[in-house]
């Protein structure tokens, strides 16, 4: 790992990197956030934006998300199987062309889930998230239930198998996994492999993308306000990272 420092501004022009293979999050990088995480939308101007970007860029561009790939094919419709995809923090794969590979999900995230849609019932406010490798408490339509939504996950993650994973309003419990695991195996091949890895990300899960990127001669553009990180670059916002990578094929 990279000690942390503040980024520097935004990134040379996409054009002057190249060759590149970009790792892209999802959640408030591509798409900004909503109190409900069901309720994003991918709209057409995204649409083309990485179907143009994939093509300039020869099948280099993936996504890595804490969403399940289920849940980005959900969202991206017939765009996901055109993209390398990268779900459940890294855990579940799914190259150019390829089939899904991932490891069996934790026998204890079924109970897991139920405790957690129990507790949500008796805290108005908070919403449950489902995925194949882990469930997620989100509170940002009730943050005055932070502390206590952070000490139930906790105890639950003590008693059982599974990972405590934080982010931007929300308590996630996940497998093993790591977003840094993804870039480190996808660029071992083709067409990742030969080209310079940048991360993109918004979150304190994107740290690992961050710092496997610098470790393979790459970088990482954090998005949002300036804080402590591994990544070189910043980027104000989702439309600034979308203004950015436009510029790749303009």
């Amino acid at each position: 790992m990279f000690p942390p420092a503040i980024a520097g501004g935004p990134p040379p022009r996409l054009g002057d990197l190249e060759p590149v293979s970009l790792f892209i999050d999802f959640d408030g990088t591509l798409v900004d956030l909503v109190d409900n995480p069901g309720e994003i939308r991918v709209d057409g101007a995204l649409h083309h934006l990485l179907t143009e970007l994939n093509a300039t860029l020869s099948g280099r561009v993936a996504l890595v998300s804490g969403r399940s790939v289920a849940q980005l094919d959900a969202f991206l419709g017939p765009l996901g199987a055109m993209l390398t995809l990268a779900g459940s923090h890294g855990v579940e794969l799914r190259r150019l062309g390829g089939k899904l590979t991932a490891p069996e999900r934790p026998s204890s995230l079924d109970a897991v889930e139920r405790d957690l849609a129990g507790f949500a019932a008796a805290n108005p406010g908070l919403h449950v998230e489902l995925k194949s490798h882990g469930a997620a408490l989100h509170y940002r339509a009730a943050p005055q239930h932070e502390a206590a939504v952070y000490t139930f996950c906790r105890d639950l993650a003590r008693a059982t198998d599974l990972v405590l994973q934080t982010g931007k309003m929300m308590v996630e419990l996940r497998g093993p996994g790591d977003k840094g695991d993804a870039v480190r195996a996808l660029m071992r091949d083709p067409p990742m492999a030969g080209a310079r890895p940048l991360f993109i990300g918004d979150d304190l899960t994107d740290e690992g993308g961050f710092s496997a990127a610098r470790a393979l001669g790459g970088a990482g553009v954090l998005v949002g306000a300036p804080r402590a990180t591994a990544a070189l670059y910043r980027l104000e916002n989702v439309e600034a990272v979308r203004a950015w990578l436009a510029t790749a094929i303009a």
